[in-house]
């Protein structure tokens, strides 16, 4: 009977341990997910100005571009797939990868070659464990991106897709990242990048028009130092919001799990009354039934 008291404090002090260390990384996450809102919410201003650039130069010349030029025939796509460093964030990078492995499996069907780029540890650990090739992976900082990994990321994508098909080109570039709604809404998004598919970040309305430019130069050279730009700041973009929503996840996941190590406390706890109650009350049998014997005797 001691040793089972024994047990259940060791226990109790191991979940108390894990409890501090959930509760911890709970208030990390909550002291940091409001200063990635905050980089979310800056980042916005200069993603629609560039956006709204680069569809009037889209639209309103005969441009044809190599960026903005739908392809007859896609043979290789590129799948950039942003998920995280660490763990402890619940289902976070786990929504991304089935959302990339849905994309992958229907650009296969599709009869198209996936080329993959990973963004964060859990990603390269998921294709190592299953021995997948991708092409190249970036780690480190996805809980706080900075805007020279986006830079990096963007000149990659762009080498590979002007470059031939015959030396590993790509024909298109999607990007697979979770979409910051709410602190309880984060949601896994596909959005195709290259050729180009212009998407505002905020819903404009029916009465605001494109501005007319004149160009100087040309419009091709216009878009020649214009969509580099766009394309860095769409993944820019893409970052501070998975890093949002993975701090989101991770205030979740840990406020969850503290709970969890409360209630194991409690019936550990609970259970260690019991098996002690239980102790005195043999003690006690013990000690009247060996006063009966000797009165008997």
């Amino acid at each position: 009977m001691g040793a089972q008291i024994r047990v259940y404090r060791q226990k109790i002090a191991s979940t108390s341990s894990m409890g501090k260390i959930f509760k911890a990384m709970e208030l990390i996450a909550t002291s940091r997910i409001g200063k990635a809102r905050s980089r979310v919410a800056a980042s916005l201003p200069y993603a629609n100005a560039i956006t709204r650039a680069v569809s009037a130069v889209a639209s309103q010349s005969e441009v044809d571009h190599p960026l903005t030029t739908e392809p007859e025939q896609v043979r290789r796509s590129a799948v950039l797939i942003m998920t995280s460093d660490r763990g402890l964030a619940g289902s976070y990078s786990a929504s991304v990868m089935k959302q990339a492995e849905s994309l992958a499996e229907l650009l296969r069907e599709e009869g198209k070659e996936v080329k993959s780029y990973l963004v964060g540890r859990k990603a390269q650990a998921y294709f190592d464990f299953r021995g997948r090739e991708y092409t190249k992976v970036w780690t480190g900082g996805t809980d706080a991106p900075e805007f020279a990994t986006a830079r990096d990321i963007g000149a990659t994508l762009l080498e590979d897709f002007g470059t031939a098909f015959e030396e590993g080109g790509v024909d298109e570039i999607h990007v697979v990242y979770t979409q910051f709604k709410s602190m309880v809404v984060q949601v896994p998004t596909v959005v195709r990048l290259l050729p180009l598919e212009v998407v505002e970040e905020e819903v404009a309305s029916e009465t605001d028009l494109l501005p007319l430019y004149e160009y100087e130069p040309e419009p091709e050279q216009v878009l020649d130092a214009l969509l580099p730009r766009y394309i860095e700041s769409r993944i820019f973009a893409g970052l501070l919001q998975a890093a949002a929503s993975e701090l989101a996840a991770r205030q979740r996941a840990m406020k969850s799990a503290g709970d969890n190590a409360s209630d194991l406390i409690k019936k550990y706890t609970r259970l260690r009354n019991n098996a002690r109650q239980a102790e005195i009350t043999q003690e006690l049998t013990e000690i009247v039934g060996g006063a009966d014997a000797l009165s008997a005797s």
